[in-house]
């Protein structure tokens, strides 16, 4: 690595480079959150190829936020793979123990579970991202979860659609412009089913993350007026088998919990 990193003035203006230079306006201390942010949401470790793809980032520049994250401790190598390291750790352990959305959920979701037998998580949006905070699993040997920290695009599924729903106006549709530049058909077919959402206030999906996954969201508010959009969203999760025929039922208990998680942290 160091070797590559004494030579950063002779590698070549490359696909890497060129994709570094598609990202204008971005600093150093943005290029360390870029690479921390791909690893985070990777799921497991990336090799260098992967990182290069995930960051648009300069192979030279790359290694350079490496090794500095690497001598911090917020990544760790193995075999020429990059995970989070033991900082990030006590960083998640740190939101976990202080995190008031998580504190304010948690005995919502949990009798939600309880109440339908299906698995119950948090999701927020993030970084055009849908992340899982918290998730109450389903104790039946057949279930569907969301990994806590899992990461999916801010484009599909109950969850995604819900926050973007129930988002600010002007979020929403930045959002939505980065997710849809090239796809106008796309963006106008999903603003008109998130019309829809709003009206009913809550985002059905059947299948369209995961096969065989049903699921329902309802946003989640910290203010009573709603102008800065939902905090987050309550997602149930379930068999789309198990689902069948209830699927009513699971949505009026959920659109219940997220109004009671709603209040609970307006009142705090």
């Amino acid at each position: 690595m160091r070797n590559q990193v004494e030579n950063e003035q002779a590698e070549p203006a490359g696909p890497a480079k060129r994709a570094e230079r598609r990202q204008p306006g971005v600093t150093g201390a943005e290029r360390l959150l870029l690479v921390l942010t791909a690893l985070a949401g990777h799921g497991k470790a990336m090799s260098v190829k992967d990182m290069l793809a995930a960051t648009g980032l300069a192979q030279s520049t790359l290694y350079r936020q490496v090794a500095l994250l690497k001598r911090w401790g917020f990544v760790a190598e193995d075999a020429g793979c990059y995970a989070p390291g033991p900082i990030s750790l006590q960083l998640a352990l740190g939101f976990d123990v202080n995190s008031m959305l998580v504190d304010a959920s948690r005995d919502g979701m949990m009798q939600l579970s309880q109440t339908t037998g299906e698995s119950v998580g948090l999701i927020v949006a993030v970084n055009d991202q849908v992340i899982c905070l918290e998730m109450i699993e389903s104790t039946h040997s057949l279930r569907c979860s969301f990994e806590k920290g899992r990461a999916v695009p801010l484009r599909a599924g109950a969850s995604a659609k819900s926050l973007l729903a129930f988002m600010a106006d002007k979020k929403r549709a930045d959002a939505l412009q980065r997710q849809f530049a090239d796809d106008g058909a796309a963006r106008a077919a999903l603003e008109a089913e998130l019309e829809r959402i709003r009206a009913r206030g809550y985002a059905i999906s059947d299948g369209e993350v995961d096969p065989g996954v049903w699921g329902v969201s309802a946003p989640v508010f910290r203010r009573a007026s709603r102008r800065g959009g939902a905090s987050a969203s309550i997602t149930l999760m379930a068999p789309s088998s198990r689902a069948a025929g209830r699927e009513q039922q699971l949505a009026d208990w959920t659109v219940r919990t997220a109004g009671a998680i709603s209040a609970r942290l307006q009142s705090a």
